[in-house]
């Protein structure tokens, strides 16, 4: 789980609802099915005008991403290539062959099968470097698709409140209800501005940041695969990968440690 998203979110909504319960406001206020109708139908309704249907799908299927995906163990991936790198040393890269079982990430295990296939750099990496086109395609489609509905909502919001403010000039008659007329008429562009903001534009934001992560794990596996089938030391595999590692806080530790177990092999 990610906690970063879900506290994020959490907090968004409880900041929100807090301040205006704090300040004497009623959930009732801001609870307005016409304007939620209103907003949220009319943004979806564009998102999907805009992108495919296979596009929609994915990107609702993305949104467990957001929430759910733990970030790349770089740490193990180091260790687990360096390991490979210093079996493929002594033993011979055939030796990698009987280890891919082991090896739970499926990029990884394809890339070092590869490698134990005897396949050279040169087919290697540009095989690899095209699945991380494919593999990163469909959640730019997804993050692009959320960016959208947050520049959609604020405008409907605002749609929203002004046909509000239409209902509210046709009943001038009755001076009593133009107050909570007026109020209901502004909740539409309350949920617009919210929607985008609160939610939309950081699920884009967080999904893009998935993506270069995806990217930057690829992009160490390559790395790793081709050290071990030019038969590079580990050592020197090892210090190349801790510098992919050092995307994220603690991956120069993580390089650290692989370093420690390369030397010792």
């Amino acid at each position: 789980m990610d906690l970063a998203s879900v506290i994020g979110t959490a907090l968004a909504v409880i900041s929100i609802v807090g301040g205006h319960l704090a300040e004497g406001g009623h959930i009732t206020d801001i609870v307005v099915p016409t304007a939620a109708l209103i907003v949220v139908g009319g943004t979806f309704a564009c998102m999907f005008t805009n992108y495919s249907m296979a596009v929609v799908v994915q990107s609702m299927k993305d949104i467990g991403k957001i929430y759910m995906n733990k970030e790349p163990d770089y740490r193990a991936m180091i260790r687990q290539i360096v390991d490979m790198s210093s079996k493929a040393r002594r033993e011979g890269v055939l030796a990698i062959e009987r280890e891919l079982g082991t090896i739970k990430d499926p990029f990884l295990k394809k890339a070092l099968g590869m490698v134990a296939d005897g396949m050279k750099v040169n087919d290697i990496k540009p095989t690899l470097e095209l699945e991380i086109d494919t593999a990163t395609e469909h959640m730019t489609h997804s993050a692009k698709f959320w960016e959208a509905g947050g520049a959609y909502a604020p405008t409907i919001g605002i749609m929203g409140a002004v046909m509000g403010l239409i209902h509210v000039m046709g009943n001038l008659s009755d001076p009593s209800s133009l107050g909570a007329g007026i109020a209901v008429a502004f909740v539409a562009t309350l949920y617009g501005v919210g929607v985008a903001n609160l939610f939309f534009l950081p699920w884009g934001g967080k999904l893009k940041q998935r993506i270069r992560d995806q990217e930057i794990a690829m992009e160490l596996i390559i790395e790793g695969a081709c050290a071990i089938s030019t038969g590079e030391s580990p050592l020197i595999t090892e210090r190349k990968l801790s510098i992919y590692a050092m995307h994220r806080k603690g991956g120069a530790e993580g390089g650290a440690a692989a370093g420690g177990e390369a030397a010792a092999a």
